[in-house]
């Protein structure tokens, strides 16, 4: 199946209709991770169809969380090669998109999606979470945080809830080890001013796989001691 078929009926599928602009969106996104991919890593998916599955679709399933609208702001945490961010954007290009990584290559790959593709309202930042989640200016800024399994539940959630404004969502992709970090992450979650919200299992088109989104719900604000030091989180997690 080619990916234009891939990615149209999939994410019908998943309660999406793209349109013709937002499918050659998706084909020119495609065309540069394979393009860039040849001189970094940005993806061990090389295969037209698994991109259209693992990643995009996989993107797209964010809207099954219900809580995302076509308007807002949303941070993007460990974007990587920009997922689930970029897709979202496609999806939703009013929405006001920050992509956050701490790799400046992976930036500059993701700039050049951006223009090509005629994204707007989009900003590229290279850094760290533990670094921006304390500055004024992006703290407590954002309707939506997103992640997609960069880091265990209680680990991503310092990284992500410190810039989610109270009544807002960080929206969490897992796979199967979920159920494995629940305990200790929604003690972390509960710390850090959120609670959880709803998990959602999300069969995967054209796949057997079956993914979990967690949705979070901001309803505190995030203490101050909150993110700590770079690196700090990942070494001694919230338990």
């Amino acid at each position: 199946m080619m990916l234009e078929e891939v990615i149209e009926k999939g994410s019908l599928a998943l309660g999406y209709e793209l349109n013709e602009e937002q499918t050659k969106q998706f084909i020119i996104y495609k065309d540069l991770l394979l393009e860039w991919n040849q001189k970094m890593n940005l993806t061990a998916i090389e295969d037209e169809h698994e991109i259209g599955v693992k990643h995009f679709l996989d993107s797209i399933s964010c809207i099954k969380s219900e809580i995302l609208k076509p308007k807002g702001k949303i941070i993007d945490v460990g974007t990587g090669a920009g997922f689930p961010g970029i897709p979202i954007k496609i999806l939703f290009p009013d929405i006001d998109l920050t992509l956050l990584d701490s790799l400046n290559k992976r930036i500059n790959f993701l700039k050049e999606v951006g223009n090509q593709t005629g994204l707007d309202n989009v900003e590229y930042i290279h850094g760290r979470a533990e670094e921006y989640g304390t500055n004024k200016n992006y703290r407590e800024q954002f309707d939506y945080a997103v992640a997609r399994a960069v880091a265990p539940l209680n680990i991503l959630a310092e990284y992500c809830l410190p810039f989610v404004k109270v009544g807002g969502y960080f929206i969490c992709q897992k796979g199967k080890q979920l159920d494995q970090e629940l305990n200790a992450g929604e003690k972390a979650v509960k710390i850090l001013g959120g609670k959880i919200e709803k998990q959602i299992d999300i069969p995967l088109p054209f796949s057997d796989i079956v993914h979990n989104l967690l949705v979070i719900k901001k309803i505190n604000n995030t203490s101050t001691k909150f993110p700590r030091k770079a690196g700090k989180p990942s070494k001694d997690p919230i338990k």
